[in-house]
């Protein structure tokens, strides 16, 4: 009784933790759902694997290996923006210092880093306010709106289209048999946040 109450209560600490850091900060300007499901599981099975094997004796290899797994995740259908990643890392980051560090350091110490980890990705994050462009990728048949001159036209056509007010855009292959192109769309991701739950939210 007494292993498991050792696991279950620094388990509540380590997801409080990361629910202030997903919850609390991320999504409040993302919304992206999926997301927060991603970075919460990551956070407990990260937490419970270092937990629970870091009495038992593995090689330098195995360990290597199981952490390896984390740097080749990506979803084939979209890769994960380089935000979403930057958390990611720092969900498993502090899921490992949680599991690890308070034998070493104390609780004290291991409270005071994941403050500190909160408050700077706050800052970043929230009250430097960046603005986060996200992107959707467009096979445009109007090749006639590419010409110069009509950029403002082809512009417009495209929100009107896609539903989303575009910041920039970028002009990739045009097909000039099937008259076509793909357009990279960029836009606000923050102000337009329902764009995203076409690609799995829920």
């Amino acid at each position: 009784m007494d292993n498991v109450l050792n696991l279950l209560i620094p388990f509540a600490g380590n997801l409080v933790s990361c629910l202030v850091l997903v919850l609390g900060i991320y999504h409040v300007i993302s919304k992206r759902r999926d997301y927060v499901f991603s970075f919460i599981l990551v956070s407990s099975a990260v937490y419970l694997l270092c937990n629970l094997l870091m009495a038992v004796e593995i090689d330098l290899a195995f360990a290597l290996g199981l952490f390896a797994i984390f740097g080749i995740i990506r979803y084939r259908t979209d890769a994960i923006p380089i935000r979403e990643m930057t958390y990611l890392f720092i969900v498993i980051a502090l899921s490992v210092l949680n599991a690890l560090a308070p034998a070493a350091t104390g609780w004290i110490a291991v409270s005071a880093a994941n403050v500190a980890v909160w408050t700077i990705t706050f800052i970043l994050d929230r009250l430097w306010a960046i603005r986060h462009l996200a992107t959707k990728v467009v096979i445009y048949d109007r090749v006639d709106l590419l010409a110069e001159g009509r950029r403002d036209e082809l512009i417009r056509d495209l929100e009107q289209r896609t539903g989303v007010t575009i910041i920039r855009i970028e002009i990739g292959k045009v097909d000039l048999l099937r008259d076509t192109a793909v357009i990279k769309v960029h836009f606000d991701g923050d102000a337009q946040p329902g764009h995203f739950e076409s690609q799995g939210g829920r």
